[in-house]
């Protein structure tokens, strides 16, 4: 009996605590949903009691383009993480290299250098390239940022993978190459879509690269996209909430579908037979 009610407590701490949490993203929705006119009522409606649409209309028209700036960025960004963190990750896990160990430590340290002295740094040589304004001079950026996370999560989960599976391929016949692609990458499938969701995420939302690197550029992600709707005197907060609605979408469901990978890709190599 004792269990139960202890139970039945942190059922309804769990619910109030997953309440308060949400709340920011229902007053998103209904803010998203209020009349420009009744914005400053006060005291405000908890809910939208009179909807409207405006905003999302707002947004059909306006912000697709950003939308599809963002998206390319963020799909980009994937594929080039992927490209360079899981051979990155294989040979640190499997073929040992010389340096190994120091190049790790560097890729720790990497991950903890604020993002604005980076964009700093990314501003000059951008200027220098001519790469400002562009799509992809913010795929570089976003990738250094997803690069080190990658590679470190790649290199623990094939860590794990048995060495006589590499060896079983390599007395097939198969190259370094060979082993890698057909061997390991299938079986490294939930470390893949951890890092493919994560990189997604981290370039669909980034801010500072985005402002600093592309701030007076035409293919702008959606999130300078939403500042269309921010002026010195005029706030249009419908529209800029159903941005942002629109804008989270993507994000929502992709966790949804891949929470089951996620969950398996970043606690490969915790625990060890």
């Amino acid at each position: 009996m004792k269990s139960r009610s202890r139970g039945r407590r942190h059922t309804v701490v769990g619910l109030v605590l997953t309440a308060l949490m949400l709340f920011p993203v229902y007053w998103m929705l209904n803010v998203s949903l209020t009349p420009q006119q009744d914005m400053r009522k006060d005291p405000p409606d908890l809910f939208p009691l009179h909807p409207t649409f405006e905003g999302y209309r707002a947004v059909l028209d306006d912000q697709l383009p950003y939308l599809g700036t963002s998206l390319v960025i963020g799909l980009g960004t994937v594929a080039l993480t992927l490209l360079l963190a899981a051979p990155a990750g294989y040979s640190l896990a499997k073929l040992r290299p010389r340096g190994g160990g120091a190049l790790g430590l560097v890729l720790l340290v990497a991950q903890m250098i604020p993002g604005i002295v980076m964009a700093m740094g990314f501003y000059g040589i951008f200027l220098d390239l001519g790469l400002l304004n562009s799509w992809w001079g913010l795929i570089i950026a976003d990738s250094t940022i997803a690069v080190p996370f990658g590679v470190m999560i790649f290199t623990a989960f094939m860590s794990g993978i048995p060495g006589e599976l590499i060896a079983a391929s390599r007395i097939d016949g198969a190259g370094t190459f060979r082993t890698f692609w057909s061997v390991v990458l299938p079986v490294s499938r939930n470390a893949l879509v951890t890092v493919s969701l994560f990189t997604f995420l981290w370039a669909w939302s980034d801010f500072v690269f985005a402002n600093t690197l592309d701030g007076g550029g035409d293919l702008r992600p959606i999130t300078l996209g939403i500042y269309k709707y921010i002026g010195n005197n005029n706030q249009e907060w419908n529209a800029i909430m159903a941005t942002a609605v629109v804008a989270s979408v993507p994000a929502a469901v992709l966790l949804v579908l891949a929470q089951r990978y996620v969950a398996a890709g970043v606690t490969a190599g915790a625990v060890k037979d």
